[in-house]
């Protein structure tokens, strides 16, 4: 019997795996659990749906008022508009010269664009921005002379476009340190059929239209805590430097903080979407007045669909819908491999751009977003992504190589209601890997150390973004 004792104790410890080691892998069998509270991304005006539509709901806890309104401006937003005159004067006006005939020809149910497939494809969310250097008092930048700081590539009947571009990729490899090759590429813009004469020397600044959830909660997250977050000068030496942009609010003629579009090149979302229907679609509005087209084209004698083109109410709507559109809740959040990719996520120092944590103001128009801890992933702040990302093309403070730190929430749901995994600001990127590999300046440190992690890290650490 006392040789068997030892004998049981032998195999037992057999079947277990480094069972001498033990004491030194214990944390390595301890198993993570999830945050309370972490599947609410939206704080409590998050949806639970895993659909196409996953990115159309309204947040919870809307009043009346806001619900119907939120329906109205659904309808502006998904129905395409046409050219004056019409007898539907509500939705007339279109153009003259424009991208897409409605927000959700980019902005597909809610969600995001992607470059053409092919030469001539339109109205699938990329646009280019032109840019000549220098700006103006408002830190406007100085557009080209003839076509304006955006090439519209659709006109209505009678016109010309202004023109049309195509897209070429040269290819780049990046080499993992288990030795796993990635190709990555590198997109080069030419415009081509020009209508109205040659372009000016100018910078050309790609942008793809992104998924609008949750906008209304980024707004209402407290200008103090934006700020607390930025270290312009790097004080506490970790390499990131986050600074704030700051632009023009036309409504109130003022400086204001920017918090939305690439470069946070916006102030609020009210005037996010009346620039885009100035931009995008030609449609004018308190905002932005003038209709837009290439020079030498008399505007005056183009029917237009009204002055404005689209009512304060209308447009105070499609803003209502533009903010309360809810964020889809956290899926598999409790996975094992899910819970060690964040912790793989905080180690190799990506949270020092995407903040996973914030808590909203409790000043906002629309009561539901107010007080709500939400997880978007973000800073709101610009950084220096290196010279590899950069546009060379200033907007307001930004640099062409700063870019806004892009909220990750909602990021594995792409795929899913909008048949594609594009990313960044171009969409040069094919999936979540791809984008990480394209992270330089102050984000190089995190993509080296991306690099050297073995494979299953990796696999944990793309299965923890796309839960998200």
């Amino acid at each position: 019997m006392k040789n068997f004792i030892p004998f049981l104790l032998v195999i037992l410890c057999l079947s277990f795996t480094n069972c001498s080691d033990s004491d030194n892998n214990d944390e390595k069998y301890i198993p993570l659990t999830a945050e309370e509270g972490e599947q609410f991304s939206g704080g409590e005006t998050t949806v639970f749906n895993v659909s196409e539509e996953a990115f159309g709901f309204s947040a919870s806890k809307l009043t009346f008022d806001e619900q119907t309104d939120f329906g109205v401006g659904n309808s502006f937003f998904r129905q395409s508009w046409i050219s004056a005159p019409s007898s539907t004067t509500a939705r007339d006006g279109l153009g003259p010269f424009f991208n897409a005939v409605s927000c959700a020809s980019c902005h597909f149910k809610d969600g995001r664009g992607r470059a053409p497939e092919f030469d001539g494809e339109l109205g699938k969310g990329l646009l280019l921005r032109f840019t000549i250097g220098g700006q103006d008092a408002n830190g406007v930048g100085f557009p080209d002379p003839v076509y304006g700081g955006q090439l519209q590539d659709n006109s209505i009947l009678g016109q010309t476009p202004e023109g049309q571009f195509t897209i070429s990729y040269q290819q780049i490899q990046e080499t993992l340190a288990d030795e796993t090759v990635v190709v990555l590429r590198k997109p080069t813009y030419t415009v081509t059929n020009l209508g109205y004469g040659p372009l000016a020397n100018i910078q050309i600044s790609p942008r793809v239209a992104n998924q609008i959830i949750g906008l209304g909660l980024l707004e209402a997250i407290p200008e103090a805590t934006i700020l607390a977050f930025a270290d312009e000068n790097d004080a506490n030496n970790d390499g990131i430097s986050g600074r704030p942009n700051y632009v023009h609010d036309f409504a109130t003629n003022s400086t204001k903080l920017g918090r939305f579009g690439w470069k946070s090149n916006q102030p609020n979302i009210r005037q996010q979407v009346a620039s885009a229907l100035s931009g995008d679609m030609g449609i004018t509005s308190s905002l932005f007045p003038n209709e837009s087209g290439p020079t030498g084209v008399d505007l005056s004698t183009i029917p237009n669909g009204g002055t404005p083109e689209i009512s304060e109410v209308n447009l105070n709507r499609m803003a209502l819908y533009s903010q309360t559109l809810a964020v889809p809740a956290r899926r598999n959040y409790t996975d094992q491999n899910v819970l060690r990719g964040k912790k793989t996520f905080e180690t190799i120092q990506c949270t020092s751009c995407h903040i996973p944590k914030i808590q909203t103001g409790n000043t906002h128009t629309v009561v539901a977003l107010r007080n709500q801890t939400i997880r978007p992933y973000t800073d709101l702040l610009l950084h220096d992504m290196g010279e590899q990302l950069s546009d060379n093309a200033n907007d307001f403070k930004a640099t062409g190589s700063e870019w806004r730190t892009q909220p990750l929430w909602g990021i594995g749901l792409i795929q899913l209601v909008n048949g594609h995994t594009n990313l960044m600001h171009d969409g040069r990127a094919r999936n979540v890997e791809e984008a990480i590999l394209w992270h330089g300046g102050e984000a190089q440190k995190a993509k080296d150390k991306y690099k050297k992690l073995t494979k299953a890290e990796r696999d944990d650490l793309l299965a923890f973004i796309n839960s998200l």
